[in-house]
């Protein structure tokens, strides 16, 4: 299979079809430009420096919120990223870092995704919750 080394013709490509990417060059995959697009159409993977870049991990978590795994533990600790990450998919809470998997608001965006996301919540948030349960219980 031949490389791809016109820019080009590899955002074309992409935009076709987005395994194209692999078969790019290392310097049009080291290309902001390109990754950007291969994360538009994709969103799975996020690979060295990549998993640190704010617009590029927004652009994977936004198509695929599970892509928070390979996100740095920095952007794992960002509510604005692990939002979207669990507007996408409730799941993606698994990885998002454990002050945000205590943070109410972010868990009930999660839940309400999927409910099985509440699996994830942080611990002080699930103790929180069985108190209240209690609590309301006992006023019965």
């Amino acid at each position: 299979m031949k490389i791809i080394t016109d820019k080009n013709e590899a955002l074309e490509l992409i935009k076709k079809e987005p395994r194209i990417f692999l078969l790019c060059s290392d310097e049009l995959r080291a290309d902001k430009e390109v990754v950007l697009e291969f994360f538009k159409q994709n969103g799975y993977t996020l690979l060295g420096a990549l998993q640190d870049d704010k617009e590029i991990v927004k652009i994977a978590v936004n198509q695929n919120g599970l892509a928070l795994r390979d996100a740095s533990e920095r952007l794992q600790d960002n509510g604005e990223i692990v939002e979207i990450a669990v507007k996408q998919n409730g799941l993606a809470l698994r990885y998002a870092s454990e002050w945000l998997q205590n943070n109410g608001r972010i868990v009930k965006i999660a839940v309400k995704q999927n409910g099985e996301a509440l699996e994830y919540a942080g611990d002080d948030l699930k103790i929180a919750i069985m108190a209240l349960q209690e609590l309301t219980n006992n006023l019965k």
